[in-house]
């Protein structure tokens, strides 16, 4: 139905015959002549149709309501002058999609643009926006950069299950689901899996999947429905797999910043990549931050308030939390041997976000059985995981980055449900 994008189009010589197709993105119709912006994926370029020229009914073809879909073949005409543009002197114009009824908002108004529920709401509208088109851009890249340089440093890829018998990480609800006569739910986490494929022998692994977590949030950072960015290495602890991130983080920044130029352009960002990200302890914020006068005591976890706050006083957009308080970290953290206080945990912070967060895991099964029942759970829903461990593990360590939380706070968004494409919260499961 066509022979060329837009963008390709505005490329080809004065007189190339092409046809295009795209939606009609503005109208102005003068009787006798009728211009036409016709957008695309890959752009926009003006449609001129003149009587003598285009046939009647090709006219009236685009004289249509603005999103009408239609084909447009023609001629490509150049203008003279350096600041000239170009333009498609239409010859035949087919409608492909016609628009009943009222869209539900018109994008070239953008001092119009509804609210984000609205939106939503309308997503298929919604996405013809170049904004929110370079969003969706962006995080491609962000999820190909992550694949690209991890399989070109030894890493495998796996697919874990989304069904699970049991609570993966012990803290979070669960959602239900009907399992033929069983209890099930859905996964919170791949984390006992990809451990397990460690422990099996497949030493480094990634994945990249979705996950569920029944919590109530009512927040611009949490969703129910999010895709996350795992890794696990074998033989390795929290010092090791730090290094991996660190260089994942840097592959991919340098990947938007070198290939979406254009998006971050229209998105009014930036993206600085760093040579390096420091790493500073939980010890070491705390006492930075009751230094800047923050009523916070050791044990304590850090608010959205307090990641802002942290990102000022080290003067970081990128940088490492370490060395957490065990009672706050999930139950398979590693202790630290020097104070089972400590654990050899860590996240992740970027631009006031926490979008990772990882740890050494504990690779006994009988420490591992202890810290169950020290968070209250029952170790015996848990036994097809503890049993993985009485076959000899390796020590290991891995780390999950949120796809949604990192493209959010690159794309400098301000609600992470703009950087899921059908968001699904407390209050949303359609479309």
């Amino acid at each position: 139905m066509r022979t060329h994008y837009i963008a390709d189009a505005a490329k080809l010589d004065d007189g190339a015959e092409v046809t295009v197709a795209g939606w009609l993105h503005e109208v102005r119709d003068l009787k006798k002549i009728c211009f036409v912006v016709l957008r695309d994926k890959t752009g926009k370029i003006q449609v001129t149709a003149k009587n003598g020229i285009t046939s009647p009914e090709s006219l009236e073809n685009l004289r249509q309501p603005k999103e009408t879909v239609v084909s447009v073949s023609g001629k490509i005409a150049r203008g003279k002058g350096a600041n000239a543009g170009i333009e498609l002197l239409a010859d035949k114009v087919e409608v492909l999609g016609r628009v009943y009824g009222k869209v539900p908002f018109d994008i070239t108004e953008k001092d119009k643009i509804p609210s984000l529920d609205v939106r939503l709401d309308n997503r298929h509208i919604d996405l013809r926006r170049d904004e929110i088109q370079a969003i969706f851009r962006v995080r491609g890249t962000v999820q190909q950069a992550f694949r690209e340089y991890l399989l070109e440093n030894g890493f495998e890829e796996i697919v874990p299950t989304a069904i699970v018998g049991a609570a993966t990480e012990g803290g979070a609800e669960l959602f239900p689901i009907v399992y033929f006569e069983k209890e099930a739910f859905l996964a919170q986490s791949p984390q006992l899996y990809k451990q397990m494929a460690v422990v099996g022998g497949m030493d480094k692994i990634f994945m990249q999947c979705l996950v569920y977590r029944a919590e109530p949030h009512s927040t611009t950072t949490h969703l129910n429905e999010a895709y996350q960015m795992d890794i696990e290495m074998g033989f390795a602890n929290d010092d090791d797999v730090m290094d991996v991130e660190e260089a994942v983080l840097i592959h991919i920044l340098r990947a938007v910043a070198e290939r979406r130029k254009h998006e971050l352009e229209v998105l009014n960002s930036h993206v600085t990549v760093p040579d390096k990200v420091p790493r500073y302890t939980y010890s070491k914020i705390i006492e930075m931050l009751q230094a800047d006068g923050e009523k916070i005591e050791w044990g304590d976890d850090f608010t959205r308030a307090h990641e802002e706050k942290i990102g000022k006083l080290v003067g970081q957009e990128a940088y490492f939390i370490t060395k957490w308080p065990t009672k706050v970290r999930a139950f398979y953290s590693m202790p630290s041997p020097d104070n089972p206080e400590i654990c050899n945990s860590f996240d992740l912070i970027y631009r006031g976000l926490e979008i990772s967060s990882g740890a050494q895991r504990i690779h006994d099964p009988e420490l591992l059985t202890q810290q169950i029942r020290a968070r209250g759970m029952n170790p015996e829903n848990f036994e097809f995981y503890i049993r993985a461990f009485r076959s000899g593990a390796p020590p290991h360590a891995g780390w999950s980055i949120g796809a949604e939380r990192i493209t959010m706070k690159i794309c400098n968004l301000n609600n992470i449900r703009e950087a899921t494409l059908y968001p699904r919260d407390r209050m949303r499961l359609t479309p």
